[in-house]
């Protein structure tokens, strides 16, 4: 026997004696090492000044506004959402000039409130990475890393973008919204994989294989596929996600503390229409591990290019959202054993049919990076099912009749 922590229940493995156990593990250890030796390596972490965030939140822990003291940042958004309801506009500006590293990561702000926040957190972001460079000391790598950040801070402040969330520490994480999410009847949620940082959020260059191009190409899919219903796509890079595909993405560790973080946002989201989940490569396995707990409203779970669910199979999952699972013939993950041994492995491949996922066909994918590109059947998919057409879908050759019951 061996289990799946994440989702808290037993489940049984097709192994017969030590021997072949051991053997499995050992394959599972040296595919991920190859990988790991040949393209897929790891992103270095930022080697910055100290912990910003964590500063502003004990600074928030002792502040007060208007004679009342400041709420428990941990507290449920509908206890923040009351907070910020109780306060006039001159108020809240106040508490996010003071604090924006706070107020722009608070699921229950005022989502405008924590855009703006995270404008001016953004702004001492900058500032900072300056401050590196004019102290000197800085090796040549140092110098090129922080004009790097510079210029993606300046980005991501531009006129018209919508920060959702934003942390400088490490790699740095970072969240963005596509569309009105105040207003959205429908919204869709992109979970990436590895190597997801401040610094690989948005790209030039195939910029869909990137969480900003990514959910730009799905909410332009999405307006296309369905005119008449406004939507929001959020490109969600708000977790600590594996450096290169290596022992971290080999385990679940790093998906427990994502699938925590992703569950916060989806409760605190506003309004109450239906939000599907787009999970690519190890953002499935933070998915997989998010299900049990999902709020209702979570309709939808697509998977594209997963190493797997931490699950053997769909009821595994303990989620009432349909669950969709899509993968390239050219997609390198098919090479990743799926199984789960010793906390290594993310458990059986959701495309399989013993899995049990609604089969998505992945026509014109452009291997493991390609599915949200612009013109094809994968990207096409994804968007029916985060506009509210489910049942247009086109299915894998080897899953038809992936969506007859939604006829």
């Amino acid at each position: 026997m061996t289990s799946f922590p994440e989702l808290g229940s037993p489940s049984s493995v097709p192994w017969t004696n030590a021997t072949t156990v051991w053997r499995a593990l050992l394959a599972l250890a040296v595919v991920f090492v190859m990988l790991a030796t040949t393209g897929w390596t790891a992103v270095r972490g930022h080697q910055g000044a100290g912990d910003a965030r964590a500063a502003s939140l004990r600074a928030w822990l002792h502040g007060s506004i208007a004679g009342q003291p400041l709420p428990d940042p941990g507290a449920g958004p509908s206890v923040l959402g009351r907070f910020f309801g109780s306060l006039t506009g001159f108020q809240r500006e106040r508490l996010a000039e003071r604090y924006p590293l706070v107020v722009g990561n608070l699921n229950g702000a005022p989502v405008a409130l924590r855009y703006r926040a995270n404008s001016i957190a953004l702004g001492q972001a900058r500032t900072a990475e300056e401050k590196r460079l004019r102290e000197g000391g800085l090796t040549a790598a140092g110098r090129q890393d922080a004009q790097r950040r510079m210029h993606r801070f300046d980005s991501l402040r531009r006129d018209g973008r919508q920060i959702l969330a934003f942390d400088p520490l490490g790699g740095g994480r970072v969240a963005e919204v596509v569309g009105d999410l105040d207003r959205a009847e429908r919204v869709s949620v992109v979970v990436p994989g590895v190597d997801t940082n401040l610094l690989t959020f948005e790209k030039s260059q195939r910029a869909y294989s990137a969480p900003v191009g990514m959910a730009e190409s799905l909410h332009d899919a999405e307006s296309e596929a369905a005119p008449g219903v406004r939507t929001a796509v959020i490109a969600w890079a708000d977790y600590t996600s594996p450096a290169g595909v290596g022992m971290d993405a080999a385990t679940g560790k790093l998906a427990t503390d994502g699938a925590l973080r992703l569950r916060s946002l989806l409760r605190a989201l506003p309004g109450n229409g239906p939000v599907a989940l787009f999970c690519h490569s190890y953002g499935s396995v933070v998915c997989g591990v998010a299900a049990r707990e999902l709020p209702p409203r979570v309709t939808d779970v697509a998977v594209a290019g997963s190493p797997g669910m931490r699950a053997d199979r769909v009821s595994d999952l303990g989620t009432s959202a349909r669950i969709w699972a899509m993968r390239d013939p050219d997609d390198w993950i098919q090479s990743v054993p799926h199984l789960e041994l010793g906390g290594l492995g993310h458990g059986a491949d959701p495309v399989s049919a013993g899995f049990g996922a609604r089969v998505l066909s992945a026509n014109g994918a452009d291997g493991h990076a390609g599915y949200f590109k612009p013109g094809t059947t994968s990207l096409a998919n994804f968007a029916a099912i985060g506009a509210g057409s489910p049942a247009a879908v086109r299915c894998a050759k080897d899953g038809s009749g992936c969506a007859a019951d939604l006829a």
